[in-house]
């Protein structure tokens, strides 16, 4: 899942990346490895402690973590490239479409929990919003 998710993403090397449900860590190391800067929200304080010291004992420098509620991003670092969220919402959380750059993509689950579709979210240059499901998943959902 994190393999298809990255690629859904498309990450670039210039890109400045938000990060909904940092978890252990697992998905920022990877992202962290593949753009310019990853801002990164977990709503559980000891996933935070544990994701920061697995980061700092693999050299990954280009992370900033916080505790927090994911569903409202981090818009003092907005706009971002790209945003990555790692729990289903019934609709992209307003928050979030709001603090990603026009020409953007957004990946997350999207559904009721009896059907989630994992989905890629285009933003369009004039703020347009396209909603492609991928596939069907089960995640937890995202705390509001």
């Amino acid at each position: 899942m994190v393999a298809l998710m990255t690629d859904l993403l498309d990450p670039q090397p210039d890109d400045r990346v938000l990060e909904v449900g940092t978890g252990l860590g697992y998905q920022t190391a990877i992202l962290a490895h593949l753009v310019a800067h990853v801002w990164t929200v977990e709503i559980v304080e000891e996933f935070v402690e544990s994701a920061q010291n697995r980061l700092k004992h693999i050299g990954v420098e280009n992370v900033s973590i916080r505790v927090g509620d994911g569903s409202r991003g981090w818009a003092e670092h907005a706009p971002f490239d790209k945003i990555l969220v790692a729990a289903a919402a019934k609709q992209v959380p307003k928050a979030l479409l709001a603090q990603l750059k026009p020409g953007g993509r957004l990946v997350m689950p999207l559904g009721p929990a009896e059907d989630q579709r994992l989905s890629a979210v285009s933003k369009s240059a004039d703020n347009a919003v396209e909603v492609r499901a991928i596939m069907p998943v089960r995640f937890s959902e995202l705390e509001t």
